[in-house]
């Protein structure tokens, strides 16, 4: 975190706590979070963290220095999430919407962008005129690049030409509620946030069953709940299909990564973090996007997203990794799957007494350690299944071929169509469980063939390479030995 960037909330700024956030020893201890995370806090924060959790989903507004203090922590840690009240405009924003070709989608977007100054960059189509009267109409300002060039870069010439401090970028294909603004503004209160996303939903009108698995299942669509925007967190990254960013952030960040076609969405979210700006995600406002349904270009589009991976893996080292088990982990999900339950059980609880031993200056005893063991096995276990999906997925097909005689593929099944099943549970699509499954399946492994690709062109394995978290010691004896003259054994 930038020790420049302003920190203090306003009074009268509302949070509530995150529902997933637990109170451990009467609030001293709190885990949750993103990234997951133990938080222990002082006997001052102690009756307003009661307060919050009292107050539920409303939230409460902050007041004292201590409420503020403590509400700062919260935030920047995801433990507790902004609940500010709707502002009304007029808000100091221009809207810039890159666009290429579609005039159709550009008027049924410029439509739902009233009474704010729009900016329209023509990413160098092929046919411009359509463009220039739909702007024209709609009394938006029209500049056009020479050649296509990327989102990348026609956000970045429309930001350039804006002249107020917040600038919010829409894509052509995506149309925003009606005070949608008035909504997403308010979180910039908060200096520390850097950029707002709204959540994405797909809208078609189109009853086939790609439709409706669109409409429970979207790349784009974040989710109900909010979230700080964090890599390795619940929310990674947001789409910039809409994104409103404080200029300053947008300044410091160098802007978009015009050398990314795609992916670049996520560069940026991820160096405005790195530069300590907070990202947040509202739910609360949607804003409709038209959905390719043609199942052959929505299975390249899913490919294509695969395909920014390697890049991404070489800007940002480590982050790309499809699964990051822990090996004490590994050890138990291995010999559940191969039916060994009591050994699993032993290695679990070895494990429960180490981070014990670590845990041993916080006031909760064996108990937090144990449901960190067991929350930290069934979340490698789930990623480890979501990496047969997707990045592994010919590993998963050998597995899915071999569950009739293997425990252990068995086990890597389970792992990858358990999280499906409990997903349509919870999200009841209207779309039958076995077809839903095999979209899933379909959409996880276009997406991984295009991490593939990209890795090989790239002639790198990091989007396709594990980290295993080793145990401290041996961890840092690795650590070491991977150093230049760190000690490794010489001939």
């Amino acid at each position: 975190m930038s020790e420049r960037r302003p920190a203090v909330l306003p009074v009268g700024f509302r949070v509530a706590l995150d529902r997933y956030a637990s109170p451990w020893s009467g609030g001293r201890v709190i885990t949750g979070g993103s990234p997951w995370k133990v938080v222990r806090l002082g006997e001052a924060a102690l009756p307003h963290l009661a307060a919050l959790r009292r107050a539920g989903a409303g939230g409460l507004a902050v007041a004292s220095p201590v409420e503020r203090a403590l509400a700062r922590r919260l935030l920047d840690h995801g433990l507790a999430h902004p609940v500010p009240a709707p502002r009304p405009g007029p808000h100091d924003v221009t809207v810039v919407v890159p666009a290429f070709g579609r005039a159709g989608e550009l008027d049924r977007t410029l439509a739902a962008l009233k009474d704010v100054p729009v900016i329209v960059v023509d990413d160098g189509s092929p046919d411009p005129g359509p463009l220039r009267e739909t702007a024209d109409a709609h009394g938006a300002r029209l500049v056009r690049l020479d050649r296509n060039r990327g989102p990348a870069a026609a956000r970045n010439a429309g930001a350039r030409l804006a002249r107020t401090p917040f600038v919010a970028f829409v894509d052509s294909d995506c149309r925003p509620a009606a005070g949608w603004l008035d909504v997403l503004m308010p979180h910039f209160d908060d200096p520390r946030v850097g950029a707002v996303a709204p959540r994405i939903v797909p809208r078609s009108g189109d009853p086939r069953l790609l439709a409706r698995y669109e409409a429970a299942r979207s790349a784009l669509d974040m989710g109900r709940r909010p979230a700080l925007v964090r890599p390795g967190g619940r929310l990674g990254f947001v789409p910039t299909a809409t994104l409103v960013v404080r200029v300053a952030a947008l300044e410091e960040a160098a802007a978009f990564d015009e050398a990314l076609r795609l992916g670049e969405d996520v560069d940026f979210v991820w160096r405005l973090g790195d530069l300590g700006w907070n990202v947040r995600y509202e739910p609360a406002v949607q804003v409709a996007h038209t959905p390719r349904l043609r199942p052959v270009e929505w299975a390249r589009r899913r490919h294509e997203y695969g395909t920014s991976a390697a890049d991404l893996a070489l800007r940002h080292p480590g982050r790309l990794a499809p699964a990051r088990p822990s090996a004490w982990n590994l050890a138990v999900l291995g010999l559940l799957a191969r039916g060994n339950f009591g050994s699993a059980a032993v290695c679990q609880g070895v494990a429960s007494a180490l981070l014990a031993r670590r845990l041993s200056s916080l006031p909760t005893g064996w108990s937090l350690a144990a449901a960190v063991v067991a929350k930290g096995v069934v979340a490698d276990g789930a990623a480890i299944g979501h990496a047969l999906r997707r990045e592994w997925w010919p590993l998963g097909l050998l597995a899915m071929g071999a569950c009739g005689r293997s425990r252990l593929a068995r086990g890597a099944v389970l792992a990858m169509l358990a999280p499906i099943a409990l997903e349509w549970v919870r999200e009841r699509p209207d779309v039958d469980p076995v077809r839903y499954t095999l979209l899933r399946l379909a959409e996880d492994a276009a997406y991984g063939s295009g991490v593939t690709a990209a890795a090989a062109r790239a002639r790198t394995a990091a989007p396709l390479r594990p980290e295993v978290r080793l145990p401290d010691g041996l961890d840092r004896w690795v650590r070491r030995l991977r150093r230049p003259g760190g000690g490794g054994l010489s001939g």
